[in-house]
């Protein structure tokens, strides 16, 4: 598909003319830094639209207004920059500790005029002085490695909203064998196809444990 309105009308997806506009831009800047750098290998309409802009989509459904978001391991910008575009009404932010990705993520939001601020550290640093309601990760780590690095910084999240794919509950396994949900609780928010493929992804949310809550 050579434009990106027509992998959005391919797979269904419908989004105000100026959000496409934005992806488009943001389409642009990203894949001319990727031939510089290793950072996204969605480099066409189809697969940009199957997979980032649909895993966006369905982070949007889970966020309410005026919600302070951390996308945690940005890279090139996912599936923050989209998430921030078509929920124009919370502040996203992005976090990439390495040194080029930051840089060229935040060249991209600077010159498309974005609101997203970039924060070129570890998410763990940026949680001792910032709070967020929400923490996005996707293709980050396992469930075990994640819950251990954020387990210090409970009190400035309040959620961690994480998208992965169908071999999710053998990491839930893990992290329960290490005693890492002791005082979590987890809950399947989302479960969708990616589109043109059967494979399953879900979005994962973990939070503190709450009265008759379940790990």
């Amino acid at each position: 598909m050579d434009t990106l309105q027509a992998a959005l009308d391919h797979y269904g997806v419908k989004l105000p003319s100026d959000q496409v506009q934005q992806l488009d831009a943001y389409c642009h800047k990203l894949w001319e830094w990727n031939r510089q750098l290793n950072l996204t290998r969605h480099d066409t309409y189809d697969k940009f639209v199957a997979r980032d802009v649909t895993d966006a989509i369905q982070l949007a459904q889970l966020l309410q207004g005026d919600e302070e978001v951390l996308d945690v391991g940005t890279g090139g910008g996912l599936p923050g920059v989209p998430l921030g575009i078509i929920r124009p009404d919370i502040q996203v932010s992005l976090c990439e500790s390495v040194a080029k990705k930051a840089k060229a993520i935040d060249d991209m939001v600077r010159r498309l005029g974005l609101p997203i601020p970039v924060y070129h550290d570890r998410a763990e640093t940026v949680l001792e002085d910032l709070r967020f309601s929400s923490l996005v990760v996707r293709g980050v780590g396992r469930i075990a490695k994640l819950l251990k690095w954020f387990h210090p910084h409970w009190a400035a999240i309040g959620r961690l909203l994480l998208v992965k794919g169908p071999n999710w509950t053998s990491e839930r396994g893990e992290a329960r064998h290490l005693g890492l949900f002791a005082d979590l609780e987890l809950r399947k928010r989302q479960a969708y196809t990616i589109p043109g493929t059967d494979i399953e992804s879900v979005i994962l949310e973990i939070c503190p444990k709450r009265q008759g809550g379940v790990s």
